[in-house]
C-alpha cells in the first residue's frame, strides 16, 4: 500500500493535546490560523504521498553511489528535492525575513513527520539542513546569516554537521581536525570526518559543512573546540559560487538501512587546506553544535514515530487482506482475514498505541518549544524551555526505541512474507535500526536525562511534569469507567517514575555506576509514563467529542485503554529494575566477558 498521511489524527493531537490555539496566539505566530495550518498540512500530505513516498522503495533498491569523489543519488531524488525546495518546505519553521514561512515548531513537526514517513532516506537531507540553519541563526553573524540562510532555505544549498572522526566516535574531546588561522579572518581546515549524512550529493549546487575543529592554542578536551563554515564550493560576498574548496568525499558507507542517504567520509585539506570561516567565538563550537544536535535529536525522535506509523499502516493493510485460518472462537467455518485473530489484533494495537503515544508526547514537546521562544512572559518561557529540554532526550530515545518494536511487529504481522524484501515491510525495520544510534545513542540520551535534566535541577522539572500527570489522573478518576481504570494505571506509573527520580538524586554522587546502569531503563520508564499521560488526555478529549465521530473517537478511547493495560503496566517493573538491579548488571568484571 502507499503512504497515507494521518491528517485527522495529527490535527486531533495538535488541537486537543498540544494546544495549537494557544501556540497560534503567541506573538509572531498570528499567521498560524486553523485554516492556514490545515491547508499547510493537507498540502504537505499531498506532496509527500505523491512525490516523496513513491521513491522510498526505489531508494532502497537503487542506493546512492560514489565514483571518483562524486555521489549520485537515487533516480528521482534530485527532481523531488528541487520541488521540495521550490515549494518552501525547508522553511516552514524558519524566519520570514530570510524567506521562510515562520510557522510554529508544532506545525513544522507535523510536516516533518509526514516527510519522514514517506521516505526516511530522503528526509535526512532537510533534517541536517534544519540543524545547520538553527546553528547559523543562533550563533552566526549577520553577514553569515545573510549569505547562507536564504540559500539553505530555498534548497539551492544544503547543510551538514561534521562532528565524528575515526578515533573519536561520540567522544568529541578526541576531535583532532585542526583549524589554522590565516591572518585575514579565515582559517584552513585539515582533518577527516566520518558518518557525514549527505556530506556529498548531487541534489543541490552547494553543500555548507559545519565543522568542529581545534585552533592551534585551543585548550584540551571539549573546551577547545570551535565551529567553522566550510562550503563545498567557495562563496563570495554576493553569494556567487567560486572554485571547489579543499573538501572531498573519499567514500560512502554500505549500510543496513537508509541506503539512499549517502553517509560520507570527508577529507579536509589534502590539497593545501579547506577554507573555513569561524562561527561565533573560538572554543565555543561544542556549545553551538549542541544547538544543531538538539534540533536533530528531536527530529530523529520524529523519524522513529514516522517510520513506526508507516509500518503500522502497512501491517493493517496486510492484516485486512490476508486470509488464513479459522477463528479460535468458532465464529466462522471458513478461514478469515488475520485481522480477526486475537494475537494479530494485540500486535496491531501495540503498534498503534506506541506510535500514537509517542506522537502525542513529541507534539506536546514541540508546543513547549514554541511557548519557550514566543510567550511574552519570561517566567512562562523559562518553564516551557525547561520542560522542552527535559523531554528532548525522551522524544529521541523513547521515540526511536519504540520504533524498533513497532517495525519488528510489522514484520511479524506479515509472517514469513515479512521476511521477504518484495513485501516492503522489512525496509522499515532495517531503516529504523539506525535511529537509536545516530545523533547520540539511547545511552547518551539517557545519560543526558540523568545528568543534565534530573541531577542539575534536583528533579524540579521531573516533579513538575509529574504534578501535571497527577492532575490528569484526577480528571480521569472523576470521569469514571474506562477513564478511571486508566487513571489507576497512570498513577502507578507516575509513582514509579517519582521513585526513580528520588533514587537517582539519592545515589548519583556516592554510586554513579549504579545510577547510570539504570539510565536507559529510566528513559524508557519516563517515555512510557509520559506517553500514557498524553493518551489519558486523549481519552478525555475523545469522550468529550465522541458524538461528532464515534468511530474515530471510540478508537482513541480503546487505544488509551490498551496502552494503560499493556504498556503502562511495565512501569513498576522498570522502576524495580532501576532501583534494585544495578548490582546484577555490574557484578561481572572484564575477565568474565
Amino acid at each position: 500500500m502507499s503512504y497515507q498521511a494521518p491528517i485527522k489524527d495529527i490535527l486531533f493531537v495538535m488541537n486537543e493535546l498540544a494546544g495549537l490555539s494557544h501556540v497560534a496566539s503567541l506573538p509572531g505566530y498570528e499567521d498560524a490560523t486553523p485554516e492556514t495550518v490545515q491547508a499547510v498540512l493537507e498540502e504537505a500530505a499531498r506532496f509527500n504521498e505523491e512525490v516523496v513516498a513513491p521513491l522510498n522503495v526505489t531508494g532502497d533498491q537503487q542506493p546512492s553511489t560514489w565514483r571518483d569523489g562524486n555521489v549520485t543519488t537515487t533516480p528521482g531524488f534530485k527532481a523531488a528535492f528541487k520541488q521540495f525546495g521550490e515549494a518552501g518546505w525547508q522553511g516552514v519553521l524558519h524566519p520570514q525575513e530570510f524567506g521562510g514561512q515562520g510557522l510554529p515548531k508544532l506545525v513544522a513537526t507535523a510536516c516533518n513527520e509526514m516527510l519522514n514517513a514517506a521516505n526516511l532516506s530522503f528526509a535526512l537531507c532537510p533534517l541536517l539542513t534544519d540543524g545547520a540553519l538553527e546553528a547559523l541563526l543562533t550563533a552566526g553573524n549577520a553577514a553569515q546569516q545573510a549569505l547562507y540562510v536564504p540559500k539553505l532555505l530555498s534548497g539551492e544549498w544544503t547543510g551538514t554537521m561534521n562532528l565524528t572522526e575515526p578515533q573519536a566516535g561520540s567522544d568529541l574531546a578526541m576531535v583532532r581536525t585542526r583549524a589554522e588561522p590565516q591572518g585575514d579572518g579565515t582559517y584552513k581546515i585539515f582533518g577527516t570526518k566520518i558518518f557525514i549524512t549527505y556530506g556529498e550529493h548531487d541534489m543541490a549546487e552547494n553543500i555548507v559543512h559545519l565543522v568542529l575543529a581545534r585552533t592551534p592554542d585551543a585548550p584540551a578536551g571539549v573546551k577547545g573546540i570551535s565551529l567553522f563554515i566550510v562550503p563545498k564550493f567557495k562563496v563570495d560576498a554576493s553569494g556567487a559560487l567560486g572554485e571547489r574548496n579543499d573538501v572531498h568525499c573519499v567514500s560512502i558507507e554500505h549500510k543496513l538501512g537508509i541506503k539512499a542517504s549517502p553517509t560520507a567520509v570527508l577529507q579536509f585539506g589534502d590539497h593545501g587546506g579547506a577554507l573555513g570561516h569561524l562561527v561565533g567565538e573560538e572554543n565555543r563550537g561544542l556549545e553551538y553544535m549542541f544547538i544543531m544536535m538538539n534540533a536533530a535529536r528531536f527530529a530523529v525522535g520524529m523519524q522513529g514515530i514516522a517510520v513506526a506509523d508507516r509500518a503500522y499502516q502497512k501491517a493493517v493493510a496486510y492484516a485486512r487482506e490476508r486470509v488464513q485460518s479459522r477463528p479460535v472462537d468458532g465464529s466462522a467455518r471458513e478461514a478469515v482475514t488475520i485481522v480477526h485473530h486475537p494475537d494479530v489484533k494485540r500486535m496491531l494495537m501495540t503498534m498503534r498505541a506506541l506510535t500514537e503515544g509517542a506522537r502525542a508526547l513529541a507534539y506536546f514537546a514541540a508546543a513547549q518549544a514554541d511557548v519557550a521562544h514566543h510567550d511574552a512572559n519570561p517566567i512562562v518561557r523559562g518553564a516551557a524551555q525547561a520542560m522542552y529540554e527535559y523531554l528532548v532526550p525522551i522524544v529521541k530515545g523513547w521515540g526511536t526505541e519504540m520504533s524498533l518494536d513497532v517495525t519488528s511487529l510489522g514484520v511479524q504481522v506479515h509472517g514469513g512474507m515479512g521476511f521477504i524484501e518484495e513485501t516492503g515491510v522489512a525496509q522499515y525495520y532495517r531503516d529504523a535500526r539506525i535511529l537509536t544510534i545516530y545523533e547520540g545513542t539511547t545511552a547518551i540520551q539517557a545519560n543526558d536525562l540523568v545528568g543534565r535534566k534530573t541531577l542539575r535541577d534536583r528533579g524540579e522539572v521531573a516533579r513538575a511534569i509529574c504534578a501535571k500527570v497527577a492532575a490528569t489522573e484526577t480528571e480521569l478518576t472523576q470521569a469514571g469507567g474506562v477513564a478511571g481504570k486508566v487513571a489507576e494505571r497512570l498513577a502507578a506509573g507516575r509513582e514509579a517514575l517519582l521513585r526513580v527520580v528520588d533514587y537517582v538524586l539519592a545515589n548519583a554522587k556516592d554510586d554513579p555506576n549504579a545510577v547510570f546502569a539504570g539510565s536507559v531503563p529510566y528513559l524508557k520508564l519516563a517515555g512510557i509514563v509520559l506517553c500514557g499521560w498524553q493518551l489519558g488526555r486523549a481519552l478525555l478529549a475523545a469522550q468529550a467529542h465522541r458524538d461528532a465521530d464515534p468511530l474515530f473517537f471510540d478508537a482513541k478511547i480503546a487505544t488509551a485503554r490498551f496502552f494503560a493495560d499493556h504498556v503502562l503496566t511495565q512501569a513498576p517493573g522498570l522502576a524495580t529494575t532501576i532501583t534494585e538491579g544495578a548490582d546484577s548488571a555490574l557484578q561481572l568484571d572484564d575477565a568474565h566477558f
